[in-house]
Formats: C-alpha cells, sequence, structure tokens
C-alpha cells in the first residue's frame, strides 16, 4: 500500500497480475469499510479522474435520499491485490468526491485525514505527522448474541479460555490462561502464535512493515500485532487493511476476530495505544533538552491533547463499549496526566531509545473501535492546536496513579466515564477541529447525533441481561 503509483501503473499492474476484477473502498462514517466491485475491463486512467457514481443516501451517516449521487475516485497509491479473493482482484482506497463540485464530501472519513494534513503543512509547523498505532483484538473460536423485544443475550467462547479448564475436551491438556496473564506466554500456553504469525505473512505481502506480534494481557486469545509507523493517512489505510487481514485469516480457521473493546468481563480490554511525532524537512521536531528529552513543541503538543482530551475521546473512543475498557484496574490509561514510561498516563513518553527520531508521545486512551481517519486527525488537530498556542500541559506525573492516595488521585482528572459524557465534552469542545475547515460542523453535528440516537439512546432503551439478575426478584 502507499506506493507511488500512477493510473497507467495500476493498470499494468492488473496486466501483469492477471487481474479481472477490481474492488473499490471506502470509510463510512461510524468507521466501517464498505466496496463494491467492477470487471477489470471497466478500468481505464479516465475513471482515476472522474469517478463512479453511486448511492451516498445507503451508507451510514451520509447523504439524504433527494441528494444522494456521489462519486468514489480511487486512490492509485493504494493498489493492493487482495490476499483473499479467489479471482484476481486489485483493492483500491478510494475518496468520495461531490458529483457536481468535485470537491472532496466533507463527510467523507478519508478525505478528513487528508484536510488535516494539508492544514498542518499550510500552518508550517511541520510537513509530516507520522502515527503508530498498536491495534489489540480478540481471536474467539463461537460467537453468538441477539436482542429482541423479549430477549438480549452473547455467548462467546474461545479454546484458550479460562472458563474452560474443566471442560471434557477429550483431552483438555489445561493450557487456558488465566485472566490478566495472557502477556507474553510461550505455545502451548499462547495458541494462536502460528495464526497470528500467518496474519503477519498476509500484511508483509500486503505491503504492510510490521514490527511485531504476541499474545496481550487478557485469555480468550487477545492479540497485537505492532504496524510500523508512517504518514497519517497512509497509516489509516493501513489499519483498516489490517483488520481486513486479521478478520479473514481468522475465518480461514473457522475463527472469528473482534475489535470491540471489552468483550470479556473482568479481565483487560483491547486498545489501541497511538504513537505520534511531527517532522519537518526530515528533522523530528519532538526532539530537545526539556523534560524525557522533548522539545517545547512536544510539550505544547502534550498540552494541546490534554486540554482537549475530553472531547477526543468522543472520537478515539466512539463506542458505548469503549467505556467498559476505560475504567480502573484492567491497566486502561484514564489519568489524564504524562509521564515518561509510565503506563498508568494517558500520555506516555516511551525511552526505549536515545535517538532523536525516536521521540515521540504515545496517547494510551484510544481503541480500535474507532475511524482511524477521524481519530488521527483530531488527534493531531488537537496538538497543533497545543503547539500554536503554546499551551502548557503542567507537571509530568511520574508516579504509579493507580496507587495514589485518595486525596492526591482526586486532584487528577479522569477521562469521561461514558459515550454521552464524551459526546456532550465534544459539542462544548469542538472549535480547535475546524480550523482549516478539516472537520466541518456539519461532521461534528452528524456524528454527536448519530451516535446520541443510534447508540447511547438505542442502547439507554434496552433492557440489560444483568437487570435480570438484579432486580427480577425484586
Amino acid at each position: 500500500m502507499q506506493r507511488d503509483n500512477s493510473p497507467k501503473d495500476v493498470l499494468e499492474l492488473c496486466r501483469e497480475h492477471n487481474v479481472r476484477f477490481v474492488d473499490f473502498r471506502f470509510m463510512d462514517f461510524p468507521g466501517l469499510m464498505q466496496h463494491f466491485t467492477i470487471p477489470v475491463t471497466e478500468m481505464s486512467e479516465e475513471l482515476f479522474e472522474e469517478g463512479l457514481g453511486f448511492d451516498g443516501s445507503s451508507i451510514r451517516g451520509w447523504q439524504s435520499i433527494h441528494e444522494s449521487d456521489m462519486l468514489v475516485a480511487p486512490d492509485p497509491k493504494t493498489a493492493t491485490l487482495d490476499p483473499f479473493a479467489a479471482i484476481p482482484t486489485m483493492i483500491l482506497y478510494s475518496n468520495i468526491l461531490d458529483p457536481i463540485t468535485k470537491e472532496r464530501y466533507s463527510r467523507c472519513p478519508r478525505c478528513v485525514s487528508y484536510k488535516a494534513e494539508a492544514y498542518m503543512q499550510s500552518t508550517g509547523i511541520a510537513d509530516t505527522a507520522y502515527f503508530g498505532p498498536e491495534a489489540e483484538f480478540f481471536i474467539f473460536d463461537d460467537v453468538r448474541y441477539d436482542n429482541a423485544a423479549q430477549h438480549g443475550f452473547f455467548f462467546i467462547d474461545s479454546e484458550e479460555g479460562i472458563w474452560n479448564s474443566g471442560r471434557e475436551e477429550y483431552p483438555n491438556l489445561g493450557y487456558k490462561l488465566r485472566h490478566k496473564q495472557g502477556y507474553f506466554p510461550t505455545p502451548p500456553s499462547d495458541s494462536m502464535c502460528d495464526l497470528r504469525s500467518e496474519m503477519v505473512e498476509v500484511m508483509i505481502q500486503c505491503g504492510i512493515d510490521v514490527e511485531c506480534h504476541h499474545h496481550e494481557v487478557a485469555t480468550g486469545g487477545q492479540a497485537e500485532i505492532d504496524l510500523r509507523f508512517d504518514s497519517m493517512t497512509a497509516i489509516a489505510d493501513k489499519l483498516t487493511m489490517y483488520k481486513y487481514i486479521c478478520k479473514n485469516v481468522a475465518a480461514r480457521h473457522d475463527k472469528s476476530v473482534t475489535f470491540m473493546p471489552k468483550p470479556i468481563y473482568g479481565d483487560n480490554g483491547s486498545g489501541m495505544h497511538v504513537h505520534m511525532s511531527l517532522w519537518k524537512d526530515a528533522r523530528p521536531l519532538f526532539a530537545g533538552d526539556k523534560y524525557a528529552g522533548l522539545s517545547d513543541e512536544a510539550l505544547w503538543y502534550l498540552g494541546g491533547v490534554l486540554k482537549h482530551a475530553n472531547a477526543l475521546v468522543a472520537l478515539t473512543n466512539p463506542t458505548m463499549n469503549s467505556y467498559k475498557r476505560l475504567v480502573p484496574g484492567y491497566e486502561a490509561p484514564v489519568n489524564l496526566a504524562y509521564s515518561m514510561r509510565n503506563r498508568s498516563a494517558c500520555l506516555r513518553i516511551p525511552m526505549y531509545s536515545p535517538s532523536p527520531k525516536s521521540k515521540r508521545i504515545e496517547f494510551r486512551a484510544p481503541d480500535p473501535s474507532c475511524n482511524p481517519y477521524f481519530a488521527f486527525p483530531a488527534l493531531l488537530m488537537a496538538g497543533l492546536d497545543g503547539i500554536q498556542n503554546k499551551i502548557d500541559p503542567g507537571e509530568a506525573l511520574d508516579k504509579d496513579l493507580y496507587d495514589l492516595p485518595p486525596e492526591e488521585k482526586a486532584k487528577v482528572p479522569q477521562v469521561p466515564g461514558s459515550l454521552k459524557e464524551a459526546l456532550d465534552a465534544l459539542e462544548a469542545d469542538h472549535e480547535f477541529l475546524l480550523k482549516g475547515d478539516v472537520f466541518t460542523e456539519d461532521v461534528i453535528e452528524t456524528w454527536l447525533d448519530y451516535k446520541r440516537e443510534f447508540e447511547v439512546e438505542a442502547t439507554n432503551l434496552r433492557p440489560h441481561p444483568y437487570e435480570f439478575y438484579l432486580y427480577y426478584d425484586i
């Protein structure tokens, strides 16, 4: 992905690999990849400029029925052979355009990411923003769920789940990971090692640079595969392909991958720590002689993220389920503070290397349910706002924030405790996102309306299974 292809190069790749279909992919508003497919005989160089028409009213959060016509314009730099298609197929990530003005559609998430990079360059602060997400996920063997007027349930299972330690498996060999003890065990306890390696092989085949993979802290096959950092839109593209690959490799083996943040009660959820750095003229801007080897720009960037953190989590942690992970006691970073090395703070400065090139900031609150084309630009805009206004992040907290005395802990602000609180914070604080027309009022309003109607209110209206446990005999 993200090669210097021209439209002509893409057509040549199609001929070289005997491609017979081309798959156009684009991200819907909440963050689920969409696609449609055309025969390769319909491809032309002109199509990259003119785009293809489709019905925008059928995509969540987009156009109304009376103005539904939209254009999808493929990006030749993203040409990738589909590793799972039975018939040779080329994947092209695409941007959405207005059919009349040919301008980028304001609600197209990928267009928002492009606008954020252009705005950053227009400020003169930096020319490149590097992002490195660490997305975690669960691998399950069986998943069932339903919710209707008279019932609601979910059931999940995993071959390595501790709840199966007494199951008759003929034989049950007993290698079941206990809650919160899944970090770095070797096989046979880590039963998913070969599966993750297969995922990594496919990622490399698709042009994605992978640094490592390992089992994560939770039971139930929780995993992490770390991607090498890249520029902001490029890494968002790779993250969406990462999800596609993880899900499809698992499906090959009759398993299911979920990026839902908190599917298992009583165990760690899945986060997505995001590493960020700014560069200009091939020079790292975050290295300096201040705290933890940071520059003034890095500290101001920290200040911007801390100032706008309550609003940011409405985009970086955008589901009702996200806030079942963001609770104390499960390694989730709920404290709005910064520190070097300390993983109990929301913002951490990794200290693995003294090299100026490695100097970066890690925001630990996000989770992999987010739409990266919204979440990453929002973080960038908050950091740029911090630099522009020289926002002081305050003193670092180099203590274990989980074990602070109650009187000290009360002074440390925390992230919102629910999606409703986060959305209210975004509604009150989003001016920094509107600079450069990166996010528009229309995008913010649509996000707030969609999340409130289809997630917050919809969930609040439905009885929860645990309510029967608490109240049925009252």
